[in-house]
């Protein structure tokens, strides 16, 4: 039989094979040709040696945007061969700055390749390259699920890493039920990367928190310390985001106590093991859980005190993982319910950190005291001198959190001890800390004075030892103490002053402020100085010239000069020196400066056409009664002695702009009402003289009778940026005037009280009022700007009535506004907490409640921060069917812990609902915060007011 007998030919199938053979050839060979025409592409460590053997940035950017040219040229060709090594090359160049947006899809066909090595670098570009402002990334979705379903671990892992780093909330919802599968996965490496994934998922969507809880609990019964601390990491956001959650989470205290015991008293384990710490970082965990846990729970904390004791005693401090275990654990004794015991050893642990050799660990006990310190200050003050060495260490974060600290420290008993070294402190003080210390010592100073004299001692040394640091209401409080001391002790500190001024005469322009106190005490006081017999009139005048021809010397501080060098010329009892004086107050009428040159023509008229009014003209100034702090007084000063609330000074609500009555001349001077409520809510000054920052704005005098029969043209101003920022508060941008018999109030100053009955007396004196049309929009905000009819609205006024303090001094119904407002309803029964606002350790809640008719509301804010807040300042807005009345809130500093508190009163004239409009303004670290929010839900209003 042949080979043709089974159906083959030789001939045929040798030319087949032939053929086979040809086309794979040239198959083969064409795809070489192709990859010889794409050169193997540079590897990542070749690109890395390139880009730093670069010598300047230029070079720098050609080799990057070289090599960022040829790998766009790969991604256009569909280079599939080496796309992971251009991929990776990409996140590197994205990692120095470079744009590398253009790799974002390639990352996506990586992640979807069945090679690891591909995914890896795949997901990790995602991750660097994709977020949830991306459209694309809603692509790898899919791929996330399918991988998420993976049978290999390290490919699960790599989905559910990239999942919680990129994942939108959409994409949340979408793959939560997979991820809650995971934690009950046999494999401990997945559970853990789930439970972890849970974390970031719960902390970008809260509300799936619900879905994770019946797997959460089972983590702490797992023996891998890995799982452990993810349990514990995922419980711990849970029970900071619910409340809810927190309670349902208490029981398991006694599961975390275990856990800790076991691993104190655990031996040796090399596995877990960090410098003789058996897992520090899973300590540190569970206390800080406990500390979440046992806050403001008396049985949970008593669970806890036991091993928090066990912790603080048996930890090794020589290292610096025992140091970060002890500073958790004085955190946790100290935020529960702990024993008062408990709470000594604490601060002790953290008197041994203050004599720690680390700057950054005493930076951190001086931290944590200070936010303590208002909790057991007994404790704190045994570590007073450790403290104070503190002032005087080389860095100056901690010379900061000392000088705060040292301040919390003081009261009555310690004050002369500790002003004696915070003054040397602060004479040696950099300049940025001279302004804060000098305020505080004046605060302090006023707060704890154990005499008149002591404290004017150290006023005068806080002007020396701070110099042009000073700020200005160190200035004005040191006068007023002056003001309102007895004459003897006028008369010492005259001389100190005058001591003062000779010693400090080569530099005056470093003492400025000094300067200013000194010569407005010697010219009130010129006559008790004089008695000494220390002094002759000569030597004052020879003193007053020099300053006042000197060139060192400020415009303000001549200001002070010429008047007080006016003052003191009818205090000298020589025609000489009397006639000396005169002649360098006349050199000024002629002064460049306009406000000096106009001091100078007045006090010349005085000697020249008024010489018999000049001594009764300038007579000493009377005293001052010090009302309670307003709300621009950034340092706190006050006379917490006092117990009269004075709402309104007649000075100050002149010069404030907001109102001016004029008897004689029968006008009425009104602020212009958008710069006022502009100036609530956010121009404002620094002035301290008003209670929320009112500038002064520019007045327009509107004629209160017309002289011709027709009204006058009313005063315009715009009011649109007002309106821009308080929108939704039901103000129209122009509003028909209507008949309102109140003249001011709403920004704190409410005198809508003052009704036509409370101002009427014999002689009266008619008085028209017009506002302008553009008030309309202002006056519907507060309801607090004078906005009367087109016709005439007739008055009645007292003659002679000069400013509003006697009009307001007259009134019985003022009378009893404020005594209702001094005073303070205890009931309770009905107030309603709401919370207007909880950032940055700023919790600020208003406490409303029905009482007498209207709605008192309590604001309440406290500082949980370990930052003290300076500048606290509250400003409230309210629709126009209301009137806002406010009181003068307890302080304007929040040190950490601390509280201030402001009444505030709101009457409905309409049935409406109230809703707020809260701005508030804090310095943080001497940066400005401001924050703004909208508050509703107020208890029922009560009837309007008829």
């Amino acid at each position: 039989m042949n080979a043709s007998d089974h159906g083959f030919n030789p001939a045929f199938n040798m030319a087949t094979i032939r053929q086979a053979i040809n086309d794979t050839i040239e198959r083969d060979f064409g795809a070489l040709l192709k990859t010889v025409r794409i050169p193997t592409p540079t590897r990542l460590r070749d690109l890395i040696r390139q880009i730093r053997a670069a010598r300047t940035a230029a070079e720098e950017r050609a080799v990057v945007n070289r090599e960022c040219a040829y790998i766009r040229g790969t991604f256009r060709e569909e280079d599939s061969v080496w796309r992971c090594r251009n991929i990776a090359k990409l996140l590197y160049i994205h990692m120095l700055g470079y744009p590398a947006h253009f790799g974002q899809l390639e990352c996506l066909k990586l992640t979807a390749s069945p090679r690891f090595t591909d995914k890896r670098i795949g997901y990790l570009g995602a991750m660097l390259l994709l977020d949830e402002r991306q459209d694309v990334h809603l692509l790898i979705t899919n791929c996330l699920k399918n991988d998420l379903n993976s049978t290999t671990q390290f490919v699960v892992g790599l989905a559910l890493c990239t999942l919680g780093a990129i994942a939108s909330p959409e994409m949340a919802r979408d793959l939560a039920g997979e991820v809650e599968k995971l934690m009950r996965s046999p494999n401990a490496y997945i559970r853990k990367k789930a439970a972890l994934c849970a974390f970031r998922i719960i902390k970008r969507v809260p509300e799936l928190m619900e879905i994770f809880l019946p797997a959460t609990r089972s983590l702490l019964n797992e023996k891998n310390h890995g799982i452990l601390i993810a349990g514990v990491t995922l419980i711990t956001e849970m029970c900071e985001k619910s409340q809810d959650t927190l309670n349902h989470f208490k029981k398991i205290v006694p599961n975390l106590v275990r856990i800790l015991k076991n691993l104190i008293l655990a031996g040796y384990s090399p596995e877990h093991d960090v410098s003789g710490v058996s897992d520090p970082f899973l300590q540190v965990k569970i206390l800080r859980l406990l500390r979440i846990l046992g806050h403001n729970d008396p049985d949970a904390s008593e669970a806890m005190n036991d091993i928090l004791a066990q912790v603080a005693t048996n930890t090794e401090t020589s290292k610096n993982v025992g140091n970060t275990i002890l500073y958790e654990t004085v955190l946790s004794i100290m935020d529960i319910k702990s024993e008062g015991g408990l709470r000594v050893l604490a601060v002790n642990i953290l008197g041994r950190f203050l004599l720690n050799s680390d700057k950054n660990i005493r930076y951190v006990a001086l931290n944590t005291l200070l936010r303590t310190v208002h909790a057991d200050i007994s404790a704190v003050q045994r570590h007073r001198s450790t403290i104070l060495e503190c002032l005087k260490d080389p860095d100056v974060s901690i010379r900061r959190r000392a000088m705060e600290l040292s301040f919390a420290l003081i009261n009555s008993q310690n004050i002369r001890a500790m002003s004696k070294e915070l003054l040397i402190f602060l004479e040696k003080a950099d300049a940025e800390f001279k302004a804060q210390c000098s305020s505080r010592m004046v605060h302090v100073a006023e707060r704890y004075a154990t005499s008149i004299r002591w404290r004017l001692d150290t006023l005068l040394s806080v002007l020396i030892a701070a110099g042009n640091y000073v700020r200005d209401d160190v200035v004005s409080s040191t006068i007023q103490l002056i003001l309102n001391s007895p004459p003897e002790e006028q008369a010492y500190i005259g001389l100190r002053l005058w001591d003062s001024l000779h010693n400090i005469t080569n530099s005056f322009e470093d003492k400025q402020p000094l300067l200013q106190v000194a010569v407005w005490t010697i010219g009130e006081y010129g006559d008790l100085v004089l008695s000494s017999e220390r002094i002759e009139e000569s030597e004052l005048v020879e003193l007053y010239q020099k300053l006042l021809w000197s060139t060192s010397v400020s415009t303000a501080s001549k200001q002070y000069t010429l008047v007080s060098l006016a003052k003191l010329s009818t205090r000298i009892n020589s025609k000489e020196e009397e006639a000396r004086a005169k002649q360098i107050i006349e050199a000024f009428g002629t002064h460049l400066h306009i406000d000096l040159q106009q001091r100078g023509v007045e006090f010349s008229q005085l000697f020249r056409d008024y010489s018999h009014l000049r001594p009764a003209l300038l007579e000493k100034m009377p005293k001052i009664q010090k009302s309670l702090p307003n709300g621009n007084d950034s340092n706190g000063i006050f006379d917490e002695h006092s117990n009269s609330i004075d709402l309104i000074e007649g000075d100050e609500l002149e010069s404030s702009g907001l109102m001016s009555l004029s008897g004689g001349g029968g006008s009425l001077k009104v602020g212009s009402d958008s710069n006022a409520l502009l100036d609530l809510l956010g121009g404002g000054s620094d002035d301290p003289a008003d209670g929320l920052g009112l500038v002064s704005p520019t007045n327009s005098i509107i004629p209160t009778a017309t002289t011709n029969g027709k009204t006058p043209i009313p005063s315009s101003s715009n009011n649109q940026d007002l309106l821009d920022l308080l929108g939704g508060l039901d103000m129209p941008a122009s509003t028909p005037p209507a008949a309102i018999p109140p003249l001011g109030g709403g920004i704190g100053l409410d005198l809508n009280s003052l009704n036509d009955n409370s101002i009427k007396a014999p002689g009266p004196q008619t008085t028209g009022v017009t506002s302008s049309s553009s008030f309309g929009g202002l006056d519907n905000l507060l309801n607090s700007n004078v906005t009367l009819p087109a016709t005439t609205a007739a008055t009645t006024i007292p003659t002679g009535l000069a400013s509003p303090t006697s009009l307001i001094n007259s009134s019985s119904t003022a009378n009893s506004l404020f005594n209702d407002f001094s005073s303070i309803n205890n009931n309770e029964e009905h107030a309603k907490t709401l919370t207007a606002l909880d950032k940055n350790g700023l919790l600020v809640q208003l406490v409303a409640k029905n009482s007498g008719g209207c709605l008192q509301i309590v604001m309440t804010a406290v500082n949980n921060s370990l930052i003290t807040l300076e500048q606290y300042l509250f400003q409230a807005a309210v629709p126009r069917s209301f009137t806002l009345q406010m009181l003068s809130p307890s302080g304007s500093t929040l040190a950490p812990g601390g509280t201030i508190t402001q009444e505030m009163r709101v009457s409905s004239t309409a049935k409406a609902t109230l809703r707020m409009r809260l701005r508030i303004s804090y310095q943080c670290d001497g940066n400005p915060i401001l924050e703004q929010t909208e508050v509703s839900g107020f208890p029922e209003e009560p009837t309007p007011l008829e």
